[in-house]
Parts: C-alpha cells; structure tokens; sequence
C-alpha cells in the first residue's frame, strides 16, 4: 500500500502551486504600474498564460487522481476530518477550474483582441460587455477567495503535520520515502 502520492501527482501539485503564485503575482504587481504601460501589459498577458496553464493542469490532476488512489493518513483521523479535507479538496479543484475558465470566457466576451502564450485567441463575434463584466467580477470574487482557500489548505496540512504529528503533509513532498518517519519525529 502506497504511503505517498504518486510522483506525477507531487510534481502536478507543487507545479500548479508555483503558476498559481505566479498567476496571483501578476496581477497584484500589475496594479503597481500605470495604465497602459507596457510592463502592465506584459503582466497582464503573462496572467492570462499562467491562467490557462493552471486550468490545463488542474485538467490533468484529476486525470492522474482518478489513476491512484489517495494514500492513507496515519495515524486514522477522525471521520470528520476526511469529511471535511474531502469537501475542501473539491473545493479546491474546482476553484482552480473554475477560476481561469471565468477569466477565459470574461476574455472572449470582451469584444477585444487577446493572446495566450502570443497566441492570438478567438473574441466572440457578438460582444456581451454586461456578461463579460459580470464574468470578470466573478473572477475577480473567485481570486480573492482563493486567498482564504489557499491559506486554509496550507494550514491544514501544517496543522496535521506539527500538531497532530501524521503523515498528511509527507505525502505530497517530494522527495525519498526514507525521509517519512524522521519528519515524523521533529
């Protein structure tokens, strides 16, 4: 029985990690420069890439999910707890779905030309700007969430590793499994 996700699922976790932070970066260092600017709009076009990568990824991690099943903790928590890192688990990934999808769509509502990647993408042919600026609110309430949600996520697994002393937070670090029961141990 496996003690650890798989290698792809470590490696899709902390790679979405990293594009997440960078996608969140952009756009809070975006604010910093002038309208217009070009390092604004460089920001701004890196954000989308970023976007449509996490959502590429996120894709993928349920793929590989569906693949492996999910190592147990030890030791047992309570059922609640599995309850409630189950929802909160499906929070996540929809929320890192769902959230460039909303981008993606407040984009081709826009009535505007956009690129991912510099790669001009397809505008809708009959602009909606009602719908493309509820979409980019939505977006924008989504995003800001995603900050509690994030800071949620890394306190549980904190939680369980310095607190309750399991293996919650090894099974997604990469590296060798002979490091398991020594971080136990600290």
């Amino acid at each position: 029985m496996r003690t650890r996700y798989s290698s792809a699922q470590i490696v899709l976790h902390w790679l979405v990690f990293v594009l997440v932070v960078l996608a969140y970066a952009t756009m809070d260092i975006k604010n910093t420069f002038a309208k217009g600017s070009l390092i604004r709009e460089l920001l701004t076009l890196t954000h989308y890439s970023l976007g449509f990568c996490v959502l590429f990824l996120m894709c993928v991690r349920l793929f590989v999910r569906a693949m492996y099943v999910t190592p147990a903790i030890k030791p047992l928590p309570p059922r609640w707890q599995n309850c409630l890192a189950a929802i909160t688990h499906a929070v996540v990934y929809l929320m890192f779905i769902c959230l460039p999808a909303l981008g993606i769509l407040s984009q081709y509502y826009g009535g505007h030309d956009w690129t991912i990647f510099n790669i001009r993408m397809p505008g809708s042919y009959l602009p909606d700007l009602p719908l493309q600026k509820q979409l980019k609110n939505l977006h924008g309430w989504l995003a800001d969430a995603g900050y509690y949600l994030i800071g949620l996520h890394t306190f549980a697994a904190l939680w369980h590793h310095y607190r309750r002393r399991d293996n919650t937070l090894i099974r997604m670090l990469p590296g060798k499994n002979q490091r398991d029961k020594s971080l136990l141990r600290e």
